[in-house]
């Protein structure tokens, strides 16, 4: 079937050709190319070469003058709502707020820091995005916010701590969203976690954790800083002590430093390497044990929680606990984003992950980085969700405590 020469082709064709060539002899250069042109473009376009096509000979009569180019520009006006991108139009005139679910400082923050820039690159428009900070509750302040009352139009993201999607599976006081809803654009990370205990405090291994007492920071009771810990000590019987009220991540650390906990409970390594460098080479911190299904391959030496589970009960609530940690760094959407708009952020996420620029800027800073795709992440969060009830109920019953005493 042949095609006429429509607004689309049409308009491309003359683009290249003549429009937006500069205007030097308008009427010899427009006469002698009409001509020229109109024999590539039948050829291109199916129409026998001595015929000229219905669209060429109307403006044939001008060829003498200068009206043809501007034929030709008003063509090009008329084609143009047509390749303009709305997407791109929209980020132009737009800046998108990416808000963390943790404090200023930590290693989220190390980590949106580093990545906006190259994500806002690869983003039509080429928006700016602003980091910003919303901690409280653990990380469920931040997600009810994305869930009830954030815009839906692209202009706000989120990075959220990995375990807070599962909160509504266990119940936690605030989780009253459905992560199942969430636009999930991708993860920036997929890690184990550890404990890590001050250098002086006495906990060098399991056995240690096991025996004695282990005073630990942690930043409310919806974080895993805090369900985590309580929930070993009711599988296993260790004696951690969680300290709550902190604003970060990174000021459980400034408090480790100054005496004031001994360690700090579920922390991936990359957190530490970036933002405490020194920590693990000048071994000013110890790690007891892993808390993952296997073990970190930075601790090769360590066990993983899971290798000291007694019983396949006790391993199927580990997995129920741990089902996040293949999304470490989760980015999401609020529900409702426009297709095209999530799918703009998408495809700028994955473009950015795989950029050689940005892949060398995180291994300066010493960030840990493994892209995992939008639908993986629903994916884990689905499976988490077809969990058997009863056991999400055993773990639930793991993680239902007060937690200890405010900062």
């Amino acid at each position: 079937m042949k095609r006429g020469v429509g607004g689309g082709t049409f308009t491309r064709f003359w683009r290249e050709k003549v429009a937006d060539r500069p205007d030097e002899g308008a009427s010899t250069r427009t006469q002698f190319e009409v001509n020229a042109s109109w024999r590539r473009f039948s050829r291109m376009d199916g129409h026998p070469p001595h015929r000229p096509h219905p669209a060429f000979s109307r403006l044939l009569p001008f060829h003498g003058s200068r009206i043809a180019p501007t034929l030709v520009a008003a063509l090009i006006a008329l084609a143009s709502p047509a390749l303009a991108d709305p997407t791109e139009d929209f980020y132009k005139s737009h800046q998108i707020n990416w808000i963390l679910s943790a404090g200023a400082g930590g290693g989220y923050s190390t980590y949106a820091q580093v990545f906006a820039p190259f994500w806002s690159a690869h983003l039509p428009g080429k928006p700016g995005i602003a980091v910003q900070n919303m901690p409280g509750a653990g990380g469920l302040r931040a997600m009810q916010y994305f869930y009830a009352n954030a815009p839906r139009d692209g202009s706000v993201v989120g990075l959220v701590h990995a375990s807070v999607p599962f909160a509504p599976l266990f119940d936690l006081p605030g989780s009253k969203f459905d992560s199942r809803k969430f636009e999930w654009i991708g993860s920036l990370n997929s890690e184990t976690e550890l404990c890590i205990a001050w250098h002086d405090a006495g906990l060098r291994d399991w056995n240690d954790v096991l025996e004695k007492p282990f005073l630990i920071g942690g930043t409310g009771g919806g974080s895993q800083m805090e369900t985590l810990p309580e929930s070993i000590n009711r599988m296993f019987g260790t004696k951690m002590k969680i300290i709550s009220g902190y604003t970060s991540g990174s000021d459980v650390y400034l408090a480790m430093e100054r005496g004031e906990v001994q360690g700090r409970c579920s922390v991936g390594a990359s957190s530490v390497n970036a933002t405490r460098p020194e920590w693990f080479p000048k071994h000013l911190v110890d790690v007891p044990v892993v808390i993952g299904l296997k073990r970190d391959p930075s601790f090769p030496d360590t066990p993983s929680l899971y290798e000291h589970a007694k019983d396949e009960r006790t391993k199927q609530i580990l997995e129920a606990l741990l089902s996040y940690q293949d999304m470490e760094r989760p980015v999401l959407a609020p529900p409702g984003v426009p297709a095209e708009r999530l799918a703009a952020l998408k495809r700028a996420f994955h473009e950015a992950m795989n950029d050689p620029a940005f892949i060398a800027e995180a291994k300066r800073v010493r960030l840990d980085i493994f892209e995992l795709s939008g639908e993986k992440v629903a994916k884990i969060v689905d499976d988490a969700y077809a969990l058997p009830p009863d056991v999400l109920k055993a773990a639930k019953d793991m993680m239902s405590f007060d937690t200890g005493a405010g900062k």
